[in-house]
């Protein structure tokens, strides 16, 4: 008997793409606006004077890094499913894993988890970015740029990983 090959949803985004190029239309400038609003109201809860200074200087190293920490956790999740491919007893345990963290991540706790590691993968690759891209702004010091980078990887984190593609 032949193994079935299932690729559910890895080839998704090549599609809506392909069907839907308008859908950069919306994630290009919802990321940049999420981003930037995010950084502008962490800059004002920290009272800090030269919002607009450090906004030029970082708005689109954020933006830039951010789409590159959504890829990585996105690598993650695809990658994982290379492994359903083993025969029996790892195989189809890790495809039912996969197809729920794909298809609805709330439906056992496997999935969820491994689509909750996804989420942190990229959330801490965006803490790390953001880190790295502050070292050229001077205007903020250690604190300020330590809340500024927790509080972006937190927010901007590609939680939309947790939206079910089918509910059932």
């Amino acid at each position: 008997m032949k193994k079935s090959i299932k690729l559910y949803n890895v080839l998704l985004p090549i599609w809506i793409l392909y069907f839907f190029p308008q859908v950069l239309l919306i994630t290009l400038p919802g990321n940049l606006l999420i981003d930037c609003a995010v950084l502008l109201i962490t800059l004002a809860v920290l009272k800090h004077t030269e919002k607009k200074t450090v906004l030029k200087k970082l708005w689109w190293k954020f933006w830039l890094l951010g789409f590159l920490a959504d890829f990585i956790g996105a690598v993650f999740l695809f990658g994982f499913w290379y492994l359903s491919l083993l025969p029996e007893p790892v195989g189809p345990w890790v495809d039912q894993v996969v197809s729920d963290a794909f298809l609805n991540p709330f439906r056992t706790l496997p999935g969820f988890l491994y689509t909750l590691a996804g989420v942190a993968i990229a959330g801490v690759c965006i803490y790390f970015f953001d880190k790295r891209a502050m070292k050229s702004c001077p205007q903020l010091d250690k604190r300020q740029r330590h809340i500024v980078v927790l509080t972006m990887a937190i927010v901007t984190a590609p939680w939309t990983f947790l939206i079910p593609l089918y509910i059932g």
